[in-house]
Formats: structure tokens, sequence, C-alpha cells
């Protein structure tokens, strides 16, 4: 047995505990196109372009290099398009920076990272640990987390791909009374995303009085910030999640909020730019078909993701169209 001498001992625990401090990309990725604009695109800096921005983190890696390559490839004018990714601040910023720029090297981007600690104790236990990931409420705060010059802002889940080009999403008018646009959902069973201790009470149920609200996926949205902004809709959304920790009012994440504040006041956008739900239902993850009409942008939003279906060879029948957007390098292939 070896006795370990007091610094010693200390240094050990010190080197495990920041290894352990952030999860590591334990792969690796290839190096992307270079996507070039079209002779008719405008000049554009860094206040004008379209912003993109999308959290970022080591066990959605994967997901997001497909996604910024489809937005890339499908963009008439790829280098007006500025990114933001949004962060852990536990996270190795460094090392996330390094693997995009590695595959994008000319990619005009940004990372910021989010202290979700003071978010994590508004967060109550959903019915699937991942939606409970503290950087999933980040979306909630972009209007703090972007520098004030970015007014409007594309926000995209890591779980999609684009086919068509991202700048005719951006340009979706969003009228002087809303703050953001997104597909709805109408057909959707509204009352399922709320507990009936929400619906037996009166001061709470009437809180969608008077406007149609119908569900909306929150993984792509259009959001001008300046009205969020001036309209201080991070404390509303605060708010609700506070109460929910006193109450259980909804078991879904981050998703109840947005709907509590938003819905039915938001700019719609044609279903095509959000086939949802291809990941299959929280609790299975079974097989889903696209939904009847054109498709711009598929989203595996649900339990199952493309990657991890692939990789243990259960793919379902649409994860073949998320396989060419895949840059990660195969194992056999990884230099030493």
């Amino acid at each position: 047995m070896i006795l370990l001498k007091p610094p010693l001992l200390l240094l050990l625990l010190l080197i495990l505990i920041s290894s352990a401090a952030a999860t590591p990309i334990s792969q690796q990725f290839k190096e992307a196109p270079k996507f070039y604009n079209a002779a008719d695109c405008p000049h554009t800096d860094t206040t004008s372009g379209v912003h993109v921005a999308m959290t970022l983190d080591a066990t959605y890696i994967r997901g997001s290099m497909a996604a910024i390559l489809s937005v890339l490839q499908h963009s008439s004018c790829p280098q007006n398009i500025i990114f933001h990714f949004i962060t852990s601040a536990s996270s190795n910023t460094s090392l996330l920076h390094t693997t995009i720029s590695t595959s994008f090297p000319y990619l005009n981007f940004q990372i910021y990272p989010f202290n979700d600690s003071f978010v994590a104790g508004l967060i109550s236990t959903s019915i699937r640990s991942a939606l409970d990931c503290p950087l999933n409420y980040a979306r909630s705060y972009l209007a703090d987390i972007l520098p004030p010059h970015v007014k409007k802002v594309v926000y995209l889940d890591s779980d999609l791909i684009l086919v068509d080009d991202i700048a005719t999403l951006a340009a979706t008018p969003i009228q002087n009374d809303t703050v953001l646009a997104a597909p709805e959902y109408c057909n959707a069973n509204f009352t399922f995303y709320f507990t009936p201790t929400f619906w037996s009470n009166p001061s709470l149920s009437l809180t969608f009085s008077n406007r149609k609200a119908c569900y909306f996926n929150t993984g792509v949205m259009v959001i001008d910030l300046q009205r969020w902004r001036a309209g201080d809709y991070t404390t509303k959304i605060e708010e609700w999640m506070e109460l929910q920790k006193r109450m259980r009012i909804y078991e879904l994440g981050s998703l109840p909020p947005f709907l509590l504040v938003f819905a039915g006041k938001i700019a719609p956008v044609d279903h095509r730019w959000n086939q949802h739900g291809l990941g299959g239902d929280n609790f299975r993850g079974l097989c889903r078909d696209l939904h009847p009409g054109p498709v711009s942008l598929l989203h595996w939003s649900g339990k199952g993701k493309p990657w991890v279906r692939l990789d243990a060879e259960r793919p379902c029948p649409l994860d073949a169209l998320w396989a060419p957007y895949d840059l990660l390098k195969p194992p056999f292939s990884f230099d030493s």
C-alpha cells in the first residue's frame, strides 16, 4: 500500500476535481467545406446580417455541428451569418471554441458563457431528466447574454437541420405588438401542457383568456430582442418558474413558461420551418413521420436523437436525412 504525503494527496484531489468539472469532447470532427456568398448578397457588418443563437455543450456537440453545416450549406449568403453560441460557465469553452473553429475555420461566431447557477434554483424536475439541464433555459436569457447591438436573432436547437435558406426564416415579420415568431400548432391539446392544479385555479387559468393560445415549439424561434428587453420578458418567465416551484403547474421543463407568457401573442411562421417531434415522444422515442406539407427544417425534438440511433444501428427512416450533415470522423481516422 502506497501512502501519499498530504501535499501530494491534495494535488491529486485537485486534478481529479478539475478533470470532472467539464465534460470532455471525446469525438473528433471533419472540416466542413467553405461556403461563399452569392454575387447579389448585401454587404453586412456585426449589426446586420442574420444572427443565429444556439446552445453548445459536449453532450450535443455532434448535433450542433450538423445543424451549423446545414445552415451554411443551404444559405445563399452564408458569409453574412453570425453565430452566437451559449455554453455553460462550467464547460471547457476553449475546447468548444477549438472544435467549432477547426471544422468551420471561416465561421463568424462568438461563445458566451452562461452562468446557469442562478437559474438552477428555479428549475423543477420534469418528465425527462435531459429537459432539466440549466442550459435548456438559456433561451430565456438571450436578451441579457447577447450584445445590445444584436436586435433580432433566430434561435435554433441543436437537434435539427435546415434544408432551406435561413435568411427567409430570419425575415419573418414581427408585428409591433409581438416579441417573437414561431410555427403554431393549434390542433394540439393545449391543456396537456399544464397540470390540473393550474386549470382548476381560476386566477391561473384566466391567463389565457382573450387570446387564442396555441402550442409552439421553442426550438425554432425568431426573437425581437429589442422588444424583449423593453418588456423585461425574462422576468415574466422567471415569475412563472417561481410559481411552479411552489404549486407544480406544469411538467415539461422550459417550454410551459414560454407558453404562459407568449402563447396566442406570437407572429405566425409556416409549419415547414419546424417539422418537429422526429425524436419521438418523451418516454419511448418512437419513430415518427413528417407532418403533411413542405419541409424547410427537420427537428428531432423528443427523446430519440438521430446520431444515437444511427450509432446503435437502430435508426428511424428519417434519420437518413440527418446523416449527410454528420461531420463526425470515424474512430479509425482519429489522429494519435
